[in-house]
C-alpha cells in the first residue's frame, strides 16, 4: 500500500507508509490518502468482532498495513494499543450510543493515538529520532501524550489554546513529563493549528528536526479510527437485525467522521452520516449552501469541536470525488448553541438517566432532529466536563480512576504567543535536550 496527497489529482507522487506517516502532511500541503481503499469481508468482521475488538482491528489493519508488518507483529501492535472496551449502549429502540471513552485518557482519540504510537515506534529504525508536533482543541493532546509517553526515539510537543481547554484536559497533557512537552498558546485552536501548518510548510526546519504530526491529518491517526465503526455496526446488527444504520458523529476537525466515511467505502453498511456541530458550523453551512467558508473559531462548552477551518475537509471531499451532490446525498449537517447543549444534557438525563458530555449531546440533538435510527458516537467521558455538566444536573459526575490520578498532579508547560519563531526555538531546545523532562525544558513562564 502506498499513499498520495489529496492535492495530487494525478497521483504523480506516491509515498511509503513510513514516509507518509513520518511527514504527516504531504509536501504540497495536502493530506495523505491510501492509493486504494480495501474491501472488507463483513462475515470475517463479525466473526473477529465476536472474539474481541483487538481481533477485529488486527483483520482491518492488515488490509492497509499487512505488507509492512508480519501477522505476529501486527497482532502485537494492535493488542498493545487496544486493551480496553468499546461498548454500544441502548438509549431506546431507535438510538444507541457507542462509548469511545473507556481508554486511558477517556476520549475517542485513544483509538487513533495509541495505534499511531505503537506503529511509529515500530517503523523507527536504529537511533532515528522523531518529533511529534500536534495541536489540540481538547482531547487530542492528552491522547497523543499518553499514546507516545515513553516511546523510544520520539519527543512530543503538544500545542493547546490558553483558557480554552478544561482543567482536567490540561492536567492530562501537562503532568506526564518525560518525552512530552506541553505548550500553552495565547490564542485559539485555529491559531495552534496554523502554527503547526506553518512549521510543516517550512521544509528546511521540518527536515532538520524530523517533525511529524499526530493530529488526524496523520494517516496513522486517521485510518484506525475507521475500525470502531465496524465494531459498532456488529453490535448494532446483532441487537437489532437491521443492516444499514444512521451514524451520527459529533464533529470539529472532521477526522472522526471522515474515518467513518472511509469505513463506508470499505464496505460498512451505512444509510447516512449526520455530522453534529456546535456554533462552529462551517461544514453544515457548506452542506446547506455549497459554499465552503472557513472562519475563525468561537469558544463553546463543547470545546473539542471549536474548529473554524477543519483540516479534514480535503479528505472528506477526496472520498467523494470532490462531488458536492454526492457528498450531500450521504452526509447531513446539524449545529446547535451552548444553550441547546445544556438543555440536551438535562433532557438526556431526565429521559434515560444517562449522563452525556457536551460533545455527545450535540450528537443526540442531531439524531433527534433527523429522527435517526442507528447509533451516535460518544466521544468523551462526562467527568472531563464537570464544570459544564454539574450546574445543569445539580450533581457531580463520578470521576473514573484513570482521570482521578492526574487531577492533583502539578502541571508543567511552556507559554508562547502565536509566534512561529518562539515555537521553532522551543522545538530546537526539545530536540537538543532529547529525553529530558518537561520541567528541565521550562519552568512554566512565557518564552521571550
Amino acid at each position: 500500500m502506498r499513499y498520495y496527497s489529496t492535492r495530487d489529482a494525478g497521483r504523480k507522487s506516491m509515498y511509503s507508509l513510513k514516509d507518509a506517516s513520518f511527514m504527516g502532511l504531504a509536501p504540497d500541503g495536502g493530506l495523505f490518502m491510501p492509493e486504494y481503499i480495501p474491501r472488507v469481508d463483513l462475515e470475517q468482521v463479525l466473526l473477529a468482532a465476536y472474539s474481541s475488538y483487538a481481533d477485529m482491528a488486527v483483520y482491518l489493519a492488515s488490509l492497509f498495513f499487512g505488507e509492512e508488518f508480519s501477522s505476529d507483529v501486527m497482532r502485537s501492535l494492535v493488542q498493545r494499543a487496544y486493551n480496553f472496551s468499546c461498548p454500544l449502549r441502548r438509549l431506546d429502540d431507535d438510538l444507541w450510543i457507542l462509548e469511545l471513552f473507556h481508554g486511558p485518557t477517556c476520549a475517542f482519540k485513544d483509538f487513533g493515538a495509541r495505534f499511531m504510537g505503537a506503529v511509529l515506534g515500530q517503523l523507527r529504525e536504529g537511533d532515528e529520532h522523531l518529533t511529534v508536533l500536534t495541536a489540540t482543541s481538547g482531547d487530542t493532546g492528552s491522547a497523543v501524550a499518553a499514546g507516545f509517553h515513553g516511546v523510544p526515539g520520539v519527543n512530543v510537543v503538544v500545542l493547546y489554546p490558553k483558557g480554552k481547554v478544561s482543567n482536567l484536559q490540561e492536567s492530562q497533557m501537562t503532568t506526564l513529563g518525560g518525552n512530552i512537552c506541553a505548550v500553552q498558546v495565547d490564542g485559539t485552536f485555529d491559531d495552534c493549528q496554523a502554527l503547526v501548518k506553518q512549521l510543516f510548510n517550512d521544509k528546511v526546519f521540518r527536515a532538520t528536526h524530523n517533525i511529524t504530526s499526530a493530529n488526524s491529518i496523520n494517516l496513522l491517526r486517521w485510518i484506525p479510527q475507521s475500525f470502531y465503526y465496524f465494531y459498532a455496526w456488529t453490535q448494532w446488527y446483532k441487537a437489532t437485525g437491521r443492516m444499514a444504520p444512521d451514524v451520527v458523529v459529533p464533529s470539529g476537525n472532521y477526522g472522526n467522521i471522515t474515518a467513518g466515511m472511509l469505513a463506508a467505502r470499505m464496505g460498512l453498511p451505512v444509510r447516512r452520516f449526520i455530522c453534529a456541530s456546535n456554533a462552529n458550523d462551517v461544514v453544515p453551512q457548506y452542506l446547506a449552501s455549497g459554499v465552503y467558508r472557513p472562519r475563525p473559531s468561537v469558544c463553546t462548552i463543547a470545546n473539542a469541536m471549536d474548529v473554524g477551518a477543519p483540516s479534514n475537509y480535503e479528505r472528506m471531499m477526496c472520498l467523494y470525488g470532490n462531488n458536492y451532490q454526492e457528498l450531500c446525498s450521504s452526509l447531513y449537517g446539524w449545529s446547535c448553541s451552548d444553550d441547546d447543549i445544556r438543555s440536551g444534557i438535562a433532557a438526556i438525563y431526565q429521559r434515560y438517566g444517562y449522563v452525556s458530555d457536551p460533545h455527545t449531546t450535540t450528537g443526540w440533538l442531531a439524531a433527534q432532529h433527523y429522527a435517526a435510527r442507528g447509533f451516535s458516537l460518544s466521544t468523551a467521558h462526562p467527568a472531563k466536563f464537570q464544570e459544564v455538566i454539574a450546574p445543569v444536573l445539580h450533581r457531580d459526575v463520578e470521576v473514573p480512576e484513570t482521570l482521578r490520578h492526574v487531577m492533583n498532579k502539578q502541571k508543567a508547560f511552556t507559554c508562547i504567543g502565536v509566534d512561529a519563531c518562539q515555537l521553532k526555538k522551543l522545538i530546537h531546545k526539545v530536540v537538543a535536550l532529547s529525553f529530558t523532562t518537561v520541567n528541565d525544558i521550562d519552568d512554566g513562564r512565557p518564552m521571550g
